[in-house]
């Protein structure tokens, strides 16, 4: 095996994205530039929308609105 595959990115850019890493005093998944939307933004989204049709259904249901006969 003397024909080694060249690395994908050189080794001094992986040591210094290490240490960024290491060092950030955030939790593991919010340590990335755009974490903040994948990781809390759109969940949150998710929950009110969906908090907010549960309670158009109840209110609707306990009216009578939108049966069909």
């Amino acid at each position: 095996m003397s024909d080694l595959e060249p690395p994908f990115r050189p080794r001094e850019k992986i040591v210094e994205k290490q240490k960024y890493f290491q060092n950030i005093p955030k939790h593991t998944y919010l340590k990335g530039r755009f974490d903040k939307v994948t990781s809390v933004a759109i969940p949150a989204a998710l929950a009110a929308t969906s908090l907010f049709l549960i309670g158009r259904g109840i209110y609707n249901m306990s009216l009578g609105i939108g049966k069909k006969d």
